[in-house]
């Protein structure tokens, strides 16, 4: 034939029902997104209808960034951990090696979910308002169940367990009271701090003895000399955060007026 190609002349059912997406119809991408009447493809849809391999990774990160996705399931099973961390602490009177050791699996798996889960929510945008708020918690209660168990058994002095937990509550009642000045970044210290802590209240979970038991001891004392020494470095970074966020307002304040 030698008449005129329909996809040219806009004239032909495919040309209408990819709305004018054709080199002589124009096309909306080249046009812009506010050209035409919004009969062509939406973002990410190809010509032909089909959506674009970037519109289906956009919509599964969506899909994850959602309640049940792996960091919060990750979370989740930590919470779950503590009160089977408990029972299994103080089965058989709390004295039993065997049961000790199954105690020490549960905090140890507790532990290491704990590092997995924020990495994996920062790194593929998991980040969820529940998190923010179960993750601590999370963090706080298998941490507290242990001292609490060990100190109740008489295995760790009742002034350990209040120093650690005091701080802990301390410096997160801290960053809530600070927020609207700014967030006080973890450091150095509060991860090697994390660490430690987890670290030495292992080493009690399980029944050591001899050497390994002394060693634990000075493990612990290092724990709470970092407890305290990164709990006093948080106080002086909030002070500093809102006396420079006071500052910043009253400054915004003063160009106002002026």
């Amino acid at each position: 034939m030698t008449g005129v190609p329909a996809s040219a002349a806009g004239g032909s059912s495919r040309a209408q029902s990819v709305g004018g997406s054709s080199k002589a119809g124009g096309s909306s991408s080249a046009a812009g997104p506010d050209a035409g009447t919004g009969a062509g493809p939406g973002p990410g849809v190809h010509d032909d209808g089909r959506p674009a391999r970037g519109a289906k990774l956009a919509a599964a990160a969506v899909n994850q960034a959602s309640v049940w996705n792996i960091a919060n399931l990750l979370t989740m099973l930590r919470l779950l951990l503590v009160p089977g961390f408990i029972a299994l602490m103080l089965a058989e009177g709390g004295y039993d090696p065997a049961w000790r050791s199954f105690a020490w699996a549960a905090f140890a798996i507790a532990m290491i979910t704990d590092l997995f889960d924020g990495h994996l929510a920062r790194t593929y945008d998991l980040v969820t308002d529940f998190g923010k708020i179960a993750d601590p918690i999370a963090d706080k209660a298998i941490m507290g169940a242990a001292l609490i168990c060990l100190s109740a058994l008489g295995d760790l002095p009742w002034w350990v367990t209040a120093v650690i937990l005091g701080r802990e509550l301390g410096i997160t009642l801290l960053r809530f009271l600070v927020i609207r000045y700014g967030v006080i970044p973890a450091s150095r210290g509060g991860k090697l701090k994390t660490l430690t802590q987890g670290v030495a209240v292992g080493m009690y979970v399980l029944a050591l003895t001899g050497w390994l038991a002394t060693l634990r001891f000075w493990v612990m004392a290092a724990a709470v000399v970092l407890t305290v020494v990164t709990g006093l470095d948080y106080v002086r970074q909030a002070i500093v955060l809102r006396r420079q966020g006071i500052a910043e307002r009253k400054a915004a304040l003063e160009e106002t007026e002026g």
